[in-house]
C-alpha cells in the first residue's frame, strides 16, 4: 500500500513537473533569442545561452522601431472600452435569460451557442463589409464593435453565478419599490464582482493576444496595437528574428504582471460558479 502510495505521488507531481517544462521551454527559448545579435541567433540553438546578457539592443530596437508605446496605448484604449461593454452587456443578458422565464429565451442562448459553432472565418467578407458601410474601417472603433459583442463564455460565467444569488433578494427589493434596472445595477452586478473579474481577465487577455482583428480593420500605422507593433520587422526576404523575440518579451510583461495579481481570481472565479 506504501508502495502504492509513493508511486502515485511520483506519478503525479511528476506529470506536473512535465507539464510545466513543457510550458516553460518555449518562453526560455524566446528570452535567450532576445539577447542574441543575428549571426548569433542563427548559428546557435534555440536553447543554447546568449553570449552577451548585457545585449538589449533588440529590446531598444522592438521598443523604438516598433514604436510599441503606441502600440500599448491602442491596445489600452480598446481593450478598456470592449471589456466594459463586455460584462455590462453581457450581465444584462444573463440577468434576463435566467430571472424571466419566457417564450423563446431557451432559444435566444441557444443563438448564442450556435454562434460560436460557425467559423469566424466564413463570416468574415459580409463582416468586413458591414464594417466599411459603417465608415469604421481604419479607425479604432472598429476592433472596438467587434470585440464589444458578448460572447457566450462571458454569459455562461455570468449564468452560473446568477444561480448562487437569491431571487428573494429581487422580491425584496420589488417589495421596495425597485424597479428591474434598480435591481440589477445594486444588487445582481455587486454580488456579480468575481464573475466579472474572470470575465475581465479571459476578455482582456484574448483582445490583448488578437492579431487578425487589429491586421485586417486598423492597417494604418497609428493604429498599431501591441499585437501589430512588431510585424514591420518581417520582411519579404526574411525576418529579424530577434528584434521580435526581444517585443514578444516586452509585450509579454503586462499579462505576467496582471497574472501574479489576479491569479486568485482566474481560479476561484472559474470553479465557484460552477460549485454554488
Amino acid at each position: 500500500m506504501k508502495l502504492k502510495r509513493t508511486l502515485t505521488s511520483v506519478g503525479k507531481y511528476g506529470s506536473l513537473l512535465l507539464g510545466a517544462f513543457v510550458a516553460i521551454i518555449p518562453i526560455v527559448a524566446v528570452f535567450f533569442a532576445s539577447f542574441k545579435t543575428g549571426t548569433e541567433y542563427t548559428t546557435t540553438g534555440p536553447l543554447t545561452p546568449p553570449s552577451d546578457w548585457t545585449n538589449f539592443d533588440n529590446y531598444m530596437r522592438a521598443f523604438v522601431d516598433g514604436n510599441m508605446l503606441t502600440g500599448f496605448k491602442n491596445t489600452v484604449i480598446i481593450l478598456i472600452i470592449s471589456v466594459i461593454g463586455t460584462t455590462i452587456i453581457g450581465s444584462m443578458v444573463a440577468f434576463v435569460l435566467h430571472r424571466f422565464k419566457f417564450k423563446g429565451s431557451q432559444y435566444i442562448l441557444g443563438a448564442f451557442l450556435l454562434a460560436t459553432l460557425i467559423p469566424a472565418v466564413t463570416t468574415q467578407v459580409a463582416t468586413f463589409q458591414i464594417v466599411h458601410t459603417l465608415g469604421l474601417f481604419n479607425t479604432i472603433w472598429a476592433a472596438v464593435i467587434l470585440y464589444l459583442g458578448t460572447d457566450i463564455i462571458a454569459v455562461y460565467i455570468f449564468l452560473q453565478f446568477m444561480d448562487s444569488i437569491s431571487v428573494s433578494l429581487d422580491e425584496s427589493a420589488m417589495l421596495d419599490g425597485a424597479s428591474y434596472f434598480t435591481i440589477y445595477r445594486k444588487i445582481i452586478l455587486p454580488l456579480l464582482k468575481p464573475a466579472v473579474v474572470t470575465v475581465f481577465i479571459i476578455k482582456g487577455v484574448n483582445i490583448y493576444n488578437d492579431f487578425y482583428t487589429p491586421f485586417l480593420y486598423m492597417p494604418k500605422s497609428s493604429l498599431q496595437v501591441i499585437s501589430t507593433a512588431l510585424f514591420k520587422f518581417q520582411g519579404p526576404f526574411g525576418a529579424q528574428w530577434e528584434v521580435i523575440t526581444a517585443g514578444v518579451m516586452i509585450a509579454i510583461i503586462p499579462t505576467l504582471i496582471a497574472f501574479i495579481f489576479l491569479q486568485k481570481y482566474i481560479y476561484n472565479g472559474l470553479t465557484s460558479g460552477s460549485v454554488k
